[in-house]
């Protein structure tokens, strides 16, 4: 009896949240464009130079695809292969070709989307489940639910945006025969797929709201916005095996705007997924803000959809391409069309930040809605400002509490320094606190591999993830930060991983001569404790020098691995280098399996100098050594048959030790060569030596002697992290006093 009150309590807080739908008479269209949006475009037509483009450029395209003709075929192939692109292809098309028809008005857009809408609703019934199984949640028209939710996602902006231009029995069929059963699909036949916290079921939630909000249909607004009640096995997982239910876990469409985000915009699976999932977010969040503006979606979470787009534009580097954090391919810009839409919404639906508007004029493009004239009468009008980056330190979880991610610029020389201590990110996840990775104007001087997958490449398996994905991008090694005993963090257990985060300690980013973050990790190896913090700064010759100070503290004797991912060619080292006379693979797992050993380096020294070329720069990283220290020199490949893996190579440190140890580094782009005149300038670089100064339970020292013949010490504190801690250590001889966390001073 008592759940029978609990769940008609429940569905009378629902009917009270749902009662303004009933009876409102809707207007078409209604989605991303209104018919308000239609009329201020029309009359601003020819005034909008980048709008006009915009629109030129969309009419190009579909008068092509209407040259071709319609083809909707029978689906047979992973991504890449014809089918696939082809159903990709119709929905994106379609949608401009409605676009089109209301903004010029011209009946044959009307016509060419009516007559593919008809096909797929001829097609749609007689299709079972999708050929190739190798997705968790098979789709219809695709081999994965999320394309079919892609699919529906932009048919319903189609279908809302002729909806008027159709026939009432017109309307009837393609409702009855494709689109409620479409969206019954994705959701009620497939629960595993919508009723979680993750990117497909974000685009699941708003595919089913959006052809709900062009229809009228109540049930499947509600549906959208909350979820529904199903059993989903508590074990099953995903292709990337990420659990699909967990304890607490909300469902819907307001629960993944609430969990992933943290409420400074920064979406839990890094940017590279946060770009693919803001376009069903803000639109289903637009729609809901014509439609049904008291329901207040797009101000969820103190409209945290406007923070995730700065979020996001600060997590790309000075060319525009987002940092490949977690699953990532690199090369994903700013230019991509998500961001375009994210840009133009934000400046209409935000405060019309003038700088918004330089990032458009850079993406060239704007959406053909109300919130794509406004930014392109902006801009012409001349309103557009730069829009600068700064360092920008982003929490991770929802409420801020799981870590984060930092990014330290030096925004005159163009370096940055991304410092990622979060939450695991999900399913899309790696196992790599307290990593780091250096660019240099876009040139990664410190590389994160990003993801093993060849998307939308049907030659290399389907287009999908491929299985080195798992066995090395996701583990530890792959990542410039420490490995413990040869083991990825966690033991690679995702489950794990996904129940902890590391700490930030302290940070003061707001002088850009001097920058500096600490973070801790205690949970990814049992018996120890890292502590990593990281420093950019300019030298005496005022180049900016990144200092990485990590330190570990283990309850027994650990072998510590600290690689670091280069990519070029070795110029120089101040040790020697015993070449291996045949290649031997590191390891049987963890990663180690891919890399072979190619040398190793031999008499090091209290500091260790290696220095390599990539794209004209010289890149040296120096770094402190113990007596028994070994510098690997590796190279990506091993076990790998299909070639799936770039050939990269790593320098790794490796020490051996029973005490609490620190590595401290110094990393700096510098110099260039130019083959043209074949000329080098400053090969050498601006650090001479590095040392560890002083190591206890209360500080680590690390002194640095630059090029000219100045000294610095960097001291940081170790427990006493506070702003207003008093400290008074002797290092050297000398005696320092301080106030905070850390102390960086210059050496007569």
């Amino acid at each position: 009896m008592r759940n029978l009150f609990k769940r008609l309590a429940s569905w009378l807080i629902v009917a009270a949240l749902l009662s303004p739908l009933a009876g409102f008479a809707m207007e078409h269209p209604a989605l991303l464009l209104t018919r308000d949006g239609v009329e201020s475009i029309r009359a601003n037509l020819g005034k909008a130079p980048l709008f006009d483009h915009s629109l030129r450029s969309a009419r190009e395209d579909v008068d092509r695809e209407i040259a071709l003709g319609i083809d909707v075929p029978v689906p047979q192939d992973f991504s890449g292969g014809y089918t696939h692109e082809r159903h990709k292809r119709n929905f994106f098309v379609a949608q401009k070709a409605a676009l089109l028809y209301q903004i010029l008005d011209e009946p044959r857009y009307g016509n060419y989307v009516r007559d593919m809408l008809l096909e797929y609703a001829a097609l749609y019934p007689t299709l079972p489940l999708h050929p190739k199984e190798r997705s968790y949640a098979r789709g219809r028209l695709f081999w994965q639910c999320l394309n079919d939710a892609n699919w529906l996602l932009y048919m319903a902006q189609a279908y809302d945006a002729i909806y008027e231009f159709l026939s009432v029995e017109d309307r009837e069929l393609l409702e009855r025969d494709l689109f409620r059963p479409f969206a019954d699909f994705i959701s009620l036949d497939n629960p595993q797929f919508y009723n979680r916290i993750h990117n497909h079921s974000a685009w699941g939630s708003a595919a089913v709201g959006m052809i709900g909000v062009a229809m009228g249909d109540e049930e499947l607004i509600n549906r959208a916005l909350y979820g529904f009640e199903a059993s989903v096995d508590s074990e099953a997982r995903d292709n990337d095996g990420g659990l699909i239910s967990s304890e607490g876990q909300g469902r819907g469409f307001l629960a993944n705007l609430d969990a992933p985000f943290s409420p400074d915009g920064y979406y839990t699976e890094g940017p590279y997924y946060q770009r693919y999932a803001m376009y069903p977010f803000l639109a289903f969040s637009i729609a809901m803000e014509n439609a049904y503006p008291d329901k207040r979606v797009l101000q969820q979470k103190d409209t945290v959809l406007v923070k995730a787009t700065y979020a996001l534009l600060n997590l790309a580097d000075s060319q525009g391409e987002f940092f490949p954090i977690n699953d990532a391919q690199k090369g994903m810009s700013i230019t991509n069309s998500s961001l375009v839409t994210a840009v133009d919404a934000a400046y209409l639906y935000g405060e019309q930040d003038p700088a918004l508007l330089s990032v458009a004029e850079e993406q060239g493009r704007v959406v053909l809605d109300q919130s794509g004239m406004a930014v392109a009468l902006a801009v012409e009008e001349g309103r557009a400002q730069p829009f600068l980056k700064r360092s920008v330190i982003l929490r991770d979880g929802p409420d801020g509490e799981q870590g984060g991610i930092a990014v330290l610029r030096d925004p005159e020389a163009g370096l940055e320094t991304v410092f990622k201590f979060s939450a695991h990110g999900l399913s899309h996840g790696h196992f790599d606190k307290l990593a780091i990775a250096v660019h240099d104007d876009g040139r990664e001087v410190l590389q994160d591999y990003g993801l093993v997958r060849f998307v939308n490449i049907e030659q290399k398996g389907g287009g999908n993830y491929l299985p080195e994905n798992a066995s090395w991008a996701k583990q530890t090694v792959a990542a410039n930060t420490l490995v413990v005993d040869g083991q990825t963090q966690f033991g690679g257990e995702y489950d794990a991983s996904s129940r902890n985060h590391s700490d930030l300690l302290f940070s003061d980013i707001g002088d850009d001569g001097f920058q500096i973050v600490s973070a801790l990790e205690a949970n990814a190896y049992a018996g120890s404790v890292i502590q990593r913090t990281v420093a950019m700064l300019r030298s005496p010759q005022e180049n900016p020098v990144v200092i990485d100070v990590l330190r570990v503290m283990s309850d027994s004797p650990r072998t510590y691995d600290l690689p670091f991912h280069y990519l070029g060619q070795v110029i120089h080292t101040n040790f020697s280098l015993a070449q291996d006379e045949e290649f031997h693979v590191l390891g049987d797992g963890h990663g180690y399996e891919h890399l072979w050993r190619e040398a190793v380096g031999k008499d090091l020294g209290t500091s260790a100098t290696f220095t390599w070329l990539d794209g004209g720069r010289f890149n040296t990283i120096t770094t402190a050594t113990e007596k028994d220290d070994e510098l690997l020199l590796a190279r990506l490949g091993a076990n790998d048959p299909d070639f799936n893996l770039r050939r990269d190579p790593s320098l790794i440190i490796r020490r051996e030790s029973g005490r609490p140890t620190v590595f401290a580094s110094t990393i700096q782009s510098h110099g260039g060569y130019d083959p043209v005149s074949e000329s080098a300038v400053d090969v050498p670089g601006d650090v001479d030596h590095v040392e560890v100064l002083l190591s206890t339970k209360d500080y680590s020292a690390v002194g640095i002697q630059w090029h000219g013949g100045e000294r610095s010490l960097l001291i940081v504190a170790n427990r006493d992290v506070s702003a207003g801690g008093n400290h008074t250590l002797e290092v050297g001889g000398r005696k320092h006093q301080w106030t905070g966390p850390f102390q960086w001073t210059p050496l007569l």
